[in-house]
């Protein structure tokens, strides 16, 4: 594997192959090399681990963060609630907002994240590594955080790798990763505003969906027709009418949440009826393409894909890929919703809100298409497909293990409100209110309180697409300073 910037040194001293115990394999003094006129610091004098664990009580709630809660992406960090008796481990670590958190099995693959909500009895796994305190002042948390989200600091994980064994960090491996710290205070206080606010759009993000999610359920909850929901077994005639054993069509949950949608005041109708119809994305089998090649980067006259594993449950893109094939392949239009049909991202939605050119999605990704040519009608039934999918619906439609599909023929089993034009409009400003961030003309004195004001305007959409821009100033300012160039403080998102 090709790296960035560890190596292997030209020269090693006796003590080095006799502390390895006189292997002389190059994983085994892999290693960054760093400029001499730039100071480094060992991450263990930078900052201090926090490794206080708490002893569960049986009948207590607890806030439980597992490794794979850790967005490998962007960082952000999910959570469960469970009761102390079955918390997934016995000795939680303790943990709190504005903590740092690092997989030590997964540190290798980006496995760094922040708490940016405040829970009560926040706990995680014993193979978490958590940063609380910075041990060196001249620091912020924010800009050790946004060292540890590089490839600098990974590359460092990837390092230790011995044969046989995933690379990890833990407690005695602190003192082996080092931290450029510049002597500039101005580059400090760039990369720690640029990071903050890049940590704000993703918990942003999360706060808007889960806003969505509240106002579909009040919406509902709150505008019934007369009558009460009696929950019945199905009869034989609703069986013959299914056509299907293999659902959880029949259960209560469903079943209450379908009739809630039906028995909503202003009406209900289904996908299909409402004016929705369906086109599947184009195979990308090798035997259908017949010759295709691959890029992680944009090369002109290629297709960016828009993949259903690729699609958060937030509703934005994580990450696009590239194809180039002479083979025409179906494109995606403005207004569109790319739905996830198979597997466990199954349901996962994303809406195309500006004008698309050469964007294509795979056969798992369903194009939903809307007739009626109306962008925020589309971006509410998306908003809508979330909160069915949040409360399991699309899996009780949907058929077959390992996550199984929910094909466009279910499609008519998707009931749909008819909220009026202004609640519809409310909800989808929460997905999508256009912000222009390329025109607010920041600068180190502006830039949080503008970007601030931006991030409480903005969309789900916009908020992505506007983090995506301050990485790649972040991720440019921070290479610079690992390789001792001068950093250009610029705020030209263009």
């Amino acid at each position: 594997m090709a790296y960035k910037y560890i190596g292997v040194p030209k020269s090693i001293s006796f003590h080095e192959c006799e502390k390895n115990g006189f292997v002389f394999a190059p994983s085994k003094y892999s290693r960054f090399l760093p400029d001499d006129n730039t100071l480094y610091k060992p991450l263990s004098s930078v900052c201090k681990e926090s490794k206080k664990k708490i002893r569960p009580e049986r009948k207590k709630q607890y806030t439980y963060s597992e490794i794979g809660d850790i967005n490998v992406n962007c960082g952000s960090i999910e959570s469960n609630t469970f009761f102390g008796f079955n918390l997934p481990s016995d000795s939680p670590k303790k943990c709190k907002k504005g903590d740092i958190l690092i997989s030590t099995v997964r540190t290798y693959r980006g496995g760094i994240g922040i708490i940016t909500d405040e829970y009560e009895n926040h706990c995680c796994s014993p193979a978490i590594l958590i940063i609380r305190d910075i041990i060196d002042k001249r620091i912020t948390k924010e800009y050790l955080y946004a060292i540890l989200r590089t490839e600098f600091f990974v590359e460092q994980i990837l390092g230790f790798q011995n044969r046989g064994m995933y690379p990890r960090l833990d407690s005695n491996a602190m003192d082996k990763v080092i931290i450029p710290v510049p002597s500039d205070n101005q580059v400090i206080e760039y990369i720690s505003m640029l990071a903050k606010a890049y940590i704000k759009k993703y918990s942003q993000i999360k706060r808007k969906h889960k806003e969505i999610i509240r106002k579909i359920e009040e919406e509902l909850r709150n505008n019934q027709n007369d009558g009460s929901f009696i929950y019945n077994l199905p009869n034989f005639n609703e069986i013959q009418n299914f056509g299907r054993l293999d659902t959880g069509l029949y259960n209560e949950d469903f079943s209450f949440w379908n009739w809630m949608v039906k028995n909503y005041v202003y009406g209900s109708k289904n996908l299909i009826e409402r004016g929705f119809t369906y086109s599947r994305g184009t195979s990308l089998e090798n035997k259908f393409l017949k010759s295709r090649i691959d890029s992680e980067v944009y090369i002109k006259g290629f297709y960016e894909l828009v993949l259903p594993t690729n699609i958060h449950q937030y509703g934005y893109v994580e990450k696009s890929t590239y194809i180039g094939t002479p083979t025409k392949l179906k494109t995606i239009e403005k207004g569109d919703i790319i739905f996830g049909g198979e597997g466990f991202g199954k349901g996962r939605t994303f809406v195309v809100v500006d004008e698309s050119h050469n964007v294509a999605t795979n056969y798992h990704g369903i194009r939903i298409i809307n007739k009626n040519k109306n962008l925020v009608e589309s971006i509410f039934v998306r908003c809508f497909l979330a909160f069915w999918r949040e409360k399991g619906m699309i899996d009780y439609i949907g058929v077959g293990g390992s996550g199984g599909h929910c094909a466009p023929s279910y499609f008519h089993m998707i009931e749909t409100p008819l909220f009026p034009d202004s609640v519809q409009k409310e909800i989808a400003s929460l997905y999508y209110n256009s912000q222009d961030y390329d025109k607010l003309n920041f600068n180190l004195t502006n830039f949080i309180e503008k970007d601030d004001i931006f991030t409480k305007c903005a969309g789900i959409y916009e908020l992505d697409k506007a983090a995506n821009k301050i990485k790649i100033l972040l991720d440019k300012a921070i290479d610079d300073v690992v390789n001792n160039r001068s950093v250009s403080i610029t705020f030209d998102f263009k």
